[in-house]
């Protein structure tokens, strides 16, 4: 651990588990240990058909959420105009 809180992982490990310089890591924490998992391994489907496929779901699941929630309704006008905004700082 340096002084800037980096670790350096041992070549071995890293050879073992496919990390290279750029990869980004992800940390688990437990109760008194902590874990650290490539990010490709953990989210990144290799394929371009399987990226498509969670997106796809992802989309789907999003507009579920959207269409549960009631729409807004429409203003009719802001409350004030224009002529209202610049006399509400002078003395009257």
């Amino acid at each position: 651990m340096t002084s800037k809180l980096q670790v350096t992982i041992p070549k071995a490990i890293a050879d073992r588990y496919g990390i290279a310089p750029g990869d980004e890591l992800d940390w688990i924490t437990g109760a008194d240990s902590a874990r650290i998992v490539p990010r490709k391994a953990v989210r990144n489907p290799s394929s371009a058909a399987a990226r498509l496929h969670l997106f796809d779901a992802a989309t789907k699941r999003q507009s579920a959420r959207q269409s549960r929630q009631p729409r807004p309704k429409a203003s009719t006008g802001r409350g004030w105009t224009r002529e209202e905004l610049y006399d509400r700082g002078r003395a009257r």
